[in-house]
């Protein structure tokens, strides 16, 4: 499509990029790959209708602002209390590891491709960045054990930064080679400079967000945005790529200190995430020539195949040494390590550079680059769940159950749960609930349900149901539907106080999550008669009644009140939680929750019903 307008090509590529990450999702690929095909797809090579070159110097001015963007959004999510236990290692690779992979990867297209000594340290200093965007969802749904992941996720996010300051340090000193002798200094004044702007600007947002009423409500994300592309951009006019660890910082600070729009904050910078990843990949895949990446031949994909099979190990190996990381986990950490956005995003003004100075080499650098993502990137996606499961450093499958309020019939459901050696943990806000659960014995996972860190944190991965069992309906759907929507968990249950007011069967269904129990409770009044020793946890086995008239059966259901509930069913050797609408079969057995005072006439109600009491011996 000859003389394509800007407009034409920004638009095309933000619909592509995030039609491409749909479609991903769907197919279970990594986003970068279906984006990268898209690219390549739209691009001058083949349907033209995304042409790069059309936007001029603006490209270079979305892909800096963008990815300040996205690496605020990585150091937002990055945990330091999870990494406390890794520092040494994370150090190293940030570091050792660094510097490993500029070593081997100049020596790897210097040898194989016979490069010139400036263009080979160039694409050395590209290749790095690992990346967080590709590395997150690549753990999640890898299920790889918590270790082994925080040590990926957060080099994934810290090593970005301090590759992009030594790719363009690199690039200057290419350019400017009697600039040599300050290169170091030079080095240093952008990671004080970023360093300090970084973590000043992060502390300033939060006491911003920290004064109430300040911000007016609705402008937080908004203000939020505009601020770190100004604090990008005011560190990149003093000293230039200094902004991108500053953005980076910034997100840190924010993301570990409380404020009361963390939430809605978080959500906003993912989903712009998102969009912005997707216009970027488009963008820098259609810059680059199909030609360019033939001319490489079988010699690229051997640059590729060093880079994964020795340059990474080593690196890794000098990293972990000493260090308590076992021999398996340094194993997967060496396999795993796919190149992403920042990558993408600096080789192309690396080899816009190169072409605007007259130097050659800036297509074959680019082309080089982008093979690298896309061969980690698949290697990556389609063998770290395999390569995991073989050194045993995968979650097991999703037996486990979380459950929402750590209260008398949680409390209940769990032991009756683990009984039948089911993994049980809770979430929980609240302090005294949490010491509850943590004196019998359950993990307990402290803080907001609602928020991702702490779904993170609960590994939901790795789990197989979500009870939302407190007194605040609204509460549990929502975290119900958090868990599918953000870790696909299967199976979901929500506790109601009544089927008339609050959440309805109808919008369960469009979750499709199940009404827990054997009907709606109260489950706060359950709560206070646990506290007063007025429950207690009795096993019933099902028989068949005979058959009666339905209005009989239905009367004496509803007449039991809040005498008993069903906590959860053993049929065969599988044991769940019990849901609204399940008809028992015989042979099953229930733990049913029964009140003291109404004990004896609860029994009456669940004899009538099938329900038989098991010898008192099998009692716990």
């Amino acid at each position: 499509m000859e003389g394509t307008h800007p407009a034409l090509t920004w638009v095309v590529a933000l619909g592509a990029g995030v039609l491409a990450q749909s479609l991903a999702r769907h197919l279970r690929l990594p986003g970068i790959v279906v984006l990268l095909g898209f690219g390549v797809a739209l691009g001058p090579d083949l349907l033209g209708w995304v042409e790069p070159r059309a936007l001029g110097e603006g490209l270079r001015s979305i892909v800096d602002l963008a990815v300040a963007v996205i690496l605020f959004e990585g150091g937002l999510n990055l945990e330091i209390s999870r990494l406390r236990r890794a520092q040494t290692p994370l150090r190293r690779l940030v570091t050792v590891g660094a510097l490993s992979t500029l070593v081997g990867g100049t020596a790897a297209a210097s040898w194989i491709l016979d490069w010139p000594l400036v263009q080979a340290v160039l694409f050395g200093s590209l290749v790095v960045v690992t990346g967080p965007t590709v590395i997150g969802p690549l753990v999640r749904e890898s299920r790889l054990r918590p270790r082994v992941s925080s040590i990926l996720e957060a080099e994934g996010v810290l090593i970005d930064p301090v590759g992009a300051i030594l790719a363009v340090l690199v690039l200057e000193l290419a350019l400017s080679p009697e600039a040599a002798a300050s290169g170091a200094t030079d080095f240093l004044l952008r990671l004080g400079l970023g360093a300090t702007m970084g973590a000043a600007g992060g502390l300033l947002l939060v006491g911003l967000f920290r004064i109430r009423g300040l911000i007016p409500e609705g402008y937080t994300n908004i203000l939020t945005l505009a601020y770190v592309l100004l604090l990008f951009q005011a560190c990149e006019q003093i000293l230039e790529q200094s902004g991108i660890l500053a953005a980076t910082l910034a997100g840190v600070v924010v993301g570990n200190f409380r404020t009361p729009v963390s939430r809605a904050l978080r959500e906003f910078k993912e989903e712009l995430t998102v969009l912005l990843i997707g216009l970027l990949f488009v963008l820098l895949a259609a810059d680059v020539r199909l030609a360019d990446v033939r001319t490489l031949g079988w010699a690229g994909v051997g640059v590729v195949a060093v880079l994964v099979l020795v340059v990474r190990p080593l690196g890794v190996l000098l990293s972990t040494a000493g260090s308590s990381l076992t021999r398996r986990e340094r194993l997967l950490i060496a396999w795993l390590a796919p190149r992403g956005i920042v990558a993408a995003a600096i080789a192309s003004v690396t080899a816009n550079a190169l072409e605007a100075h007259a130097l050659p080499g800036g297509p074959e650098l680019r082309a080089l680059v982008f093979l690298t993502i896309a061969g980690t990137v698949l290697l990556a996606g389609l063998t770290a769940a395999p390569v995991a499961s073989l050194l045993g450093l995968r979650q097991p499958r999703r037996n486990g159950i979380a459950i929402l309020g750590a209260q008398g019939l949680g409390l209940a459901l769990a032991r009756e749960l683990r009984r039948a050696e089911l993994p049980v943990q809770f979430l929980d806000s609240n302090p005294q609930s949490s010491r509850r659960a943590e004196e019998a014995e359950f993990p307990v996972i402290f803080g907001n349900a609602l928020d991702e860190r702490t779904l993170q944190r609960a590994r939901l991965e790795a789990v197989g149901s979500v009870v939302g069992l407190t007194a605040n309906e609204a509460l549990n759907g929502v975290f119900v539907r958090r868990a599918r929507e953000l870790f696909g968990v299967p199976e979901r249950y929500v506790a109601l106080a009544s089927f008339q007011e609050g959440i309805t069967p109808e919008l369960l269904r469009d979750d499709d999550a199940r009404v827990l129990f054997d009907s709606p409770h109260d489950v706060e009044r359950w709560d206070v008669r646990s506290h007063h020793g007025e429950m207690t946890v009795e096993r019933f086995r099902f028989e068949p009644p005979e058959p009666e008239p339905a209005a009989e059966a239905s009367e004496t259901a509803a007449g039991a009140g809040e005498r008993y509930v069903l906590l959860c069913i053993t049929r065969g050797t599988r044991t769940f939680p019990m849901y609204a609408g399940l008809s028992p079969e015989a042979g099953d057995v229930a733990a049913i929750a029964l009140h003291t005072d109404e004990q004896e006439a609860a029994v009456g109600s669940l004899r009538e019903l099938g329900w038989i009491p098991e010898d008192p011996e099998s009692e716990p």
